[in-house]
């Protein structure tokens, strides 16, 4: 940038010292040296945000790019599971209409048993809980008559 060497800051040094006298000079050199740091910290400054915005530039482009890159596995991925959905449809629909309309009773085989959903029957969740369960957690095993329980609780009289 410029070519100063010691030479010619010690040429401006005494130029200034002729000009503005010995008593001045001390005073010009801090305010000289002070608005040189200003300068020295406002191009930093400047350089600094600079540097953000071309990172910012750099981080967007970055951006767009995942961007792309997750929609076109995302739509590989789901041409995939299209692709091999219909296979297997494909696969399935022979197979489907091969079988017998009563499914499962193949030259002396046992019909299948058919599902049968539990319809939500506490009854039938209580029945499939284990014993241990209901007697860790104090559920009743048998029913029994209100009366029955007071007869049971009861306390003896004592004779």
């Amino acid at each position: 940038m410029f070519d100063i060497g010691f030479e010619k800051l010690a040429l401006i040094g005494g130029i200034a010292l002729v000009f503005l006298g010995p008593d001045k000079l001390p005073r010009v050199a801090r305010t000289l040296g002070t608005l040189l740091g200003k300068a020295q910290r406002y191009v930093a400054d400047v350089k600094a945000e600079v540097n953000r915005s071309i990172e910012l530039d750099d981080l967007k482009k970055m951006k767009t790019e995942f961007e792309t890159a997750a929609r076109d596995v995302e739509q590989t991925v789901s041409n995939e599971m299209h692709q091999t959905t219909a296979d297997f449809n494909a696969a399935w629909q022979p197979a489907a209409t091969e079988m017998p309309a009563n499914s499962g009773q193949h030259a002396g085989m046992t019909p299948l048993p058919q599902y049968r959903h539990p319809k939500k029957n506490w009854r039938l969740k209580r029945g499939a809980m284990p014993q241990w369960y209901k007697q860790k957690t104090g559920i009743r095993g048998k029913a029994q008559s209100g009366a029955a329980r007071v007869a049971r609780f009861r306390p003896r009289a004592s004779a």
